[in-house]
């Protein structure tokens, strides 16, 4: 895992290098895109909430907020599934790739846990949002795919002798 590991596949430790410090500059709209959330839902003590006397203004602000979410969370996802797909391609070591799809799964969580909030701070009844479930299926997949490369999928098709 040092820089100076002979072992390394080239380009490998650059790769790693740029993922990390993508994901970094990735966290900073993801947090603000939450605080921007929160701070729009904040009218309501229970969620699903009644939008019967909510302020308009209010409730204009959280559907403006709700879409910034949905949309960075499309967003999101195709860049995860592009990098996903980029890991999956490149010639690195399967624990060289172990390590890539690790720090993916860690801003997986970070990112599932924000926009949960999607599904959580809702009014009810809720309108269908075709775009958000399709976004949400394949964060899923993706994030699924990553974990199973984690764990190692020969690990898992090998049976216990």
């Amino acid at each position: 895992m040092s820089t100076s590991d002979p072992t390394s596949t080239p380009g490998f430790d650059r790769a790693r290098t740029g993922l990390w410090t993508s994901l970094q500059k990735h966290l900073a709209p993801l947090y603000a895109a939450e605080a921007a959330f929160l701070k729009a839902s904040a009218f309501a003590s229970d969620f699903p909430f009644s939008i019967n006397g909510v302020p308009a203004g209010a409730l204009a602000e959280y559907w403006r907020s709700r879409h910034a979410l949905r949309d960075l969370y499309t967003d999101e996802t195709s860049q995860l599934d592009t990098l996903t797909k980029a890991i999956r391609t490149k010639a690195y070591a399967e624990a060289e790739k172990k390590q890539l799809y690790l720090l993916l799964l860690g801003y997986f969580d970070i990112a599932a846990s924000i926009f949960g909030l999607l599904e959580t701070h809702i009014p009810r009844p809720l309108p269908p949002d075709e775009e958000w479930a399709e976004t949400d299926a394949r964060f899923d997949r993706i994030r699924k795919f990553a974990r199973l490369n984690v764990k190692g999928i020969a690990g898992l098709l090998t049976l216990p002798g």
